[in-house]
């Protein structure tokens, strides 16, 4: 069928003119934030990696136990301990760093931007179609602007992840706010607490539950991210399973792949129960709760 009825619209041409021009005017931002992120993911990584592996292990163990249960304190200590046995623990780490940097950053712009979003139907009209457009993009999209604006390495990866997974913690946090019951919010206000106090003493408390469940769809979304990352420098299990594909070397990408599902699950059953900590009364924080109820 001929398309030519239509004009072409050089959006491509377009898009890579306004690339071009923050290449040439916005070289401090893109500096500054190369800087910043490179010194976190860094120091993150060399925090993690400096801990010997044996003692590291424990103190993954114990926040497992801490926040969830001793199950997940188990399967945390066999899962993790596999990823030692396939020399895979110092990568997973720099994975690890990676991720919580994007998701550190992701998180502190999604939440005022949700909340802003769910007191304003304007700006609610606005950002969602924005947040649309963020999520439903192909993930190595991203990595074009990221490599044009930062060459290859770490930065880029921390840029495009942080673009990917940053729709589902504002949409949650925008969901979280507005499902507050209104008759709780207006006895807030016949008490005359302020906006900022009722944001702050009732919705924030009572949406975080919601919030928490975006934050570990931000994680998840980092994670994925981050592995694709590889394809641009990015050290970590990415890096692996890029060169894993590269040489066709079936070990090494199905022990990458291996350590990337360990970690997202140790990632996602801990903030599920962030989220809502009273859903696990076998964790250590529950029973030294109830310890000093019995007391009390």
């Amino acid at each position: 069928m001929d398309d030519n009825f239509i004009p072409r619209i050089p959006i491509g041409d377009w898009t890579n003119d306004g690339i071009d021009w923050l290449t040439d005017n916005a070289t401090w931002l893109f500096d500054a934030f190369s800087a910043v992120m490179e010194f976190l993911v860094e120091g993150f990584s060399e925090a993690l990696t400096s801990v010997p592996a044996l003692l590291m292990l424990v103190i993954f163990v114990l926040i497992a136990w801490f926040f969830r249960s001793w199950r997940l304190a188990i399967g945390s200590l066999l899962g993790f301990a596999l990823v030692i046995g396939m020399r895979q623990w110092e990568t997973m780490l720099e994975t690890m760093s990676l991720v919580l940097v994007s998701t550190l950053t992701a998180v502190v712009i999604a939440i005022p931007l949700g909340i802003w979003a769910a007191k304003s139907h304007t700006v609610s009209a606005i950002v969602r179609p924005i947040m649309d457009f963020m999520q439903t993009m192909p993930a190595f999209v991203y990595l074009i602007p990221a490599v044009t604006f930062f060459s290859i390495g770490v930065v880029p990866g921390v840029f495009s992840t942080i673009i990917f997974a940053l729709p589902p913690g504002v949409r949650m946090t925008e969901l979280g706010i507005r499902q507050v019951d209104e008759e709780t919010v207006e006895a807030g206000r016949s008490y005359g607490a302020s906006s900022g106090q009722i944001l702050r003493g009732i919705q924030l408390p009572l949406a975080i539950p919601t919030i928490m469940a975006g934050i570990n769809q931000v994680i998840m979304l980092s994670l994925s991210m981050a592995v694709i990352a590889g394809m641009v420098g990015a050290d970590g299990l990415g890096k692996e399973v890029t060169s894993a594909i590269s040489t066709l070397d079936v070990a090494q990408g199905v022990e990458a792949g291996l350590a990337v599902v360990i970690l997202a699950v140790f990632l996602d059953r801990l903030t599920a129960a962030l989220g809502n900590p009273s859903h696990y009364p076998s964790s250590l924080l529950s029973l030294l709760r109830k310890k000093k109820q019995h007391q009390a």
